[in-house]
């Protein structure tokens, strides 16, 4: 009997987020931004979510001209769905609207070089391109196995090798984009403007300010304070209040 509420709990959720969704997209297409947020968060508030959904409620805090919460809501969503152009440009859009010029830290060397490669892709994607050469490795196997030729088993033996390198190479960059999804704590920083300061007290003098929309990396937390990186390379200390995390 507990199975069938549940079921039925998941259905009338289900229903309900789907409903809301379609209305916030119906008020959006008549220009009622508002109420289509309102449409669009009851679906969250349902704990629904979606790329689509971030992605629609970015682009009615956008129109309003909300700074923080536009970007915010296309980080969500590409938090969701990393390979969506769509979502990355109207994010390029958004983040003109900032006040700060943060310039990013290029970085060198061979950690450049691993960032740039196994970034190519998401990890769920580098995972089924294991997969797959999982199953070329397995083919080829058989191949080797069952090959009554010399020549053919040689050619079978080579290409176990291949493809056992590919696996161990994409399931290595599947593992380290795993770990760097986890460990970055990105935030977008909701406050008009607020002080970031050396050491995490109210007394501490404050080393810079950041405006509305900024992105910032989270890097500890101690109490009512975080300490955030800038992409520039700058750190300092500011209250939790004034950012929100994406992830």
């Amino acid at each position: 009997m507990k199975h069938l509420v549940y079921i039925f709990l998941f259905i009338t959720s289900f229903v309900f987020a789907q409903s809301g969704f379609e209305k916030g997209n119906v008020l959006y297409q008549k220009g009622q931004y508002e109420q289509a947020i309102q449409a669009y968060e009851s679906v969250l508030d349902n704990h629904q979510q979606s790329a689509e959904l971030y992605f629609n409620l970015g682009n009615c805090y956008y129109k309003l001209n909300k700074v923080a919460p536009s970007i915010y809501n296309y980080e969500k969503a590409l938090v969701l769905h990393p390979e969506d152009t769509d979502i990355a440009n109207n994010l390029k859009f958004a983040q003109k609207l900032t006040i700060d010029e943060v310039k990013e830290v290029p970085k060198v060397g061979f950690a450049k070089l691993l960032r740039d490669f196994t970034a190519i892709y998401h990890y769920n994607t580098w995972a089924w391109i294991s997969v797959v050469f999982g199953l070329l490795f397995l083919g080829f196997f058989i191949g080797y196995y069952f090959s009554p030729a010399t020549l053919s088993k040689r050619i079978f033996f080579l290409g176990m090798f291949v493809w056992i390198l590919f696996l161990l190479i994409s399931l290595g960059a599947a593992i380290f984009e795993k770990n760097h999804f986890v460990n970055e704590r990105p935030a977008i920083v909701f406050a008009e403007a607020t002080e970031v300061k050396n050491e995490p007290q109210k007394a501490s003098p404050a080393t810079f300010v950041v405006h509305e929309g900024t992105k910032v990396f989270v890097e500890e937390t101690l109490g009512k304070w975080k300490k955030i990186q800038l992409t520039d390379g700058t750190e300092g200390w500011i209250e939790s209040a004034a950012i929100r995390e994406v992830k």
